[in-house]
């Protein structure tokens, strides 16, 4: 994978499609300066039809809302962003112009703003440099000014500055796009919690109301009865074909028993099924059950098929974990994957911490062939089955969980590490051994101490500026863990 993200086994799990992300594009400039200097209009155009260029690139959809030279021109602006329902807004400053030219865009566009100077070149020729040439390299002339005017307006300001062909400013200018990607798909989101918080987790516990206040996206209130009627209509070919899927996508231990199996692979059909049905872009579910009865055997029965959709881009997570599911859904959503995680045991002797769960898991994410597992038990669940079994991707990782404060605000909590090869569990868990680089107790205090809750999403790459440019988009604090308490 040459872009670092994670790709479902083979061809067999198609991803999940979604909107593309809205870039609002306004550019801009004095135009006063245009009847004195011809020809530098036409150049600044050209600067901004480049960039344009590159977030099509990107895959965005661009609704360009032109090139501006006053006030009133900008105000026009404005209004064609609001309409458009932009997941961010990028103000190119192709040359000086006055906050007044910017301010209306960021108070009307209702969507957060990006501001961006580059210049044409990385240095102008001096010598050969007139007025009118050198006011096309200008744009961070204004910077200032734009980001004052922002400051006393209680508008968030963030910048690029740099040339055209600037490889670090695009690589910064493409964590804002992943991030605004995230806040697209958060807004425009489904979000589906079935059935009951495992008895006694107060820390699972989230505020339904908080997440389409905070994030946007509408909560899906499900019940175990929905999955019910959906299995219950699945056909025997559909089972059938779902067993063969199951025996491609993973390695099939011997401990795994065939009803079982063919069980996890009619849950599975019926799981697709309840998502498509209610049009879902994560699910956090749990529900107990009693005396093997049919709503305990769904709850067992979840592992394959969670991770089936997990990998395809629909974020599941067990034990109610709505927050955690959330995460997991970033995590995808930023191209690095994202697996239901717990702490596990720490390890002294090579410095780790391991962690992971018994499902469900990123098949996207494994370092190798998936393992099915067949449990006769599910530590602390009723019910006995198939569970995933797999070691993180070897390299950089991030921990990242979604805290809530006594307040109600919501948090985004990191850490970076990396995953390195040892003994690993061998009970039908996503063990995974990962290296913080300090004391894996003090690691495991100050990890506790960040508000992040029993749950959190292990995913690919060192992803913390990613996730802090995220957070600063949503609205919402960002913690980094890395290093231990003070105390």
């Amino acid at each position: 994978m040459t872009d670092g993200s994670p790709a479902a086994p083979g061809a067999l799990l198609a991803r999940t499609t979604r909107r593309r992300t809205r870039i609002g594009l306004v550019s801009g400039g004095l135009g006063a300066y245009w009847p004195q200097f011809p020809g530098l209009l036409d150049r600044l155009r050209q600067s901004a039809a480049f960039v344009t260029g590159q977030f099509e690139a990107m895959g965005c959809e661009v609704v360009d809302a032109g090139f501006v030279s006053d006030p009133p021109e900008a105000q026009k602006a404005a209004e064609r962003l609001r309409a458009a329902d932009c997941d961010i807004v990028v103000t190119f400053l192709t040359t000086y112009l006055t906050a007044s030219m910017v301010l209306p865009i960021a108070q009307r566009a209702h969507a957060p703003v990006l501001v961006i100077d580059l210049q044409p070149t990385e240095a102008m020729d001096h010598p050969d440099t007139d007025t009118g040439t050198w006011l096309a390299y200008c744009g961070q002339c204004p910077l200032p000014e734009v980001a004052n005017v922002f400051r006393r307006g209680r508008i968030p300001f963030r910048s690029v500055s740099g040339h055209l062909r600037d490889a670090n400013a695009w690589s910064r200018i493409r964590r804002w796009i992943r991030a605004a990607r995230v806040r697209g798909v958060l807004r425009h989101g489904r979000h589906g919690l079935m059935g009951h918080l495992y008895p006694g987790m107060l820390d699972v516990s989230t505020d339904m109301t908080l997440v389409s206040t905070q994030f946007g996206g509408h909560v899906e209130v499900l019940e175990f009865d929905d999955l019910r009627a959906r299995v219950a209509a699945v056909t025997d070919r559909e089972a059938t074909e779902r067993t063969e899927l199951a025996r491609t996508v993973f390695t099939l231990d011997d401990s795994v028993d065939e009803n079982d199996l063919a069980w996890a692979a009619r849950v599975s059909v019926g799981l697709d099924r309840l998502v498509a049905d209610f049009a879902l872009d994560s699910l956090a579910y749990y529900h107990r059950g009693l005396d093997g009865e049919i709503h305990e055997r769904l709850g067992a029965g979840m592992i394959l098929g969670a991770s089936l959709l997990t990998a395809r881009g629909i974020a599941m997570a067990g034990e109610y974990e709505l927050r955690t599911s959330l995460a997991m859904l970033i995590a995808d959503t930023l191209g690095a994957g994202g697996s239901f995680t717990e702490l596990q045991a720490l390890d002294f002797h090579d410095r780790v911490v391991e962690m992971g769960h018994d499902g469900p898991a990123h098949l996207a994410i494994s370092a190798k062939d998936p393992l099915l597992r067949g449990l006769g038990v599910y530590h602390g669940k009723r019910g006995w089955g198939v569970s995933v079994e797999f070691d993180v991707r070897h390299g950089p990782v991030t921990t990242f969980g979604i805290g809530q404060e006594a307040d109600g605000t919501l948090t985004f909590i990191a850490s970076q590490g990396e995953v390195v090869p040892g003994p690993l569990l061998e009970i039908g868990n996503t063990t995974s051994r990962v290296d913080f680089g300090f004391d894996p107790g003090e690691w495991t205090d100050a990890w506790a101490a960040s508000g992040v809750g029993h749950h959190w999403t292990l995913c690919t790459g060192h992803r913390a500026k990613d996730l802090k440019a995220t957070a600063d988009l949503l609205g919402v604090p960002f913690r980094m863990v890395d290093g231990p308490n003070e105390l």
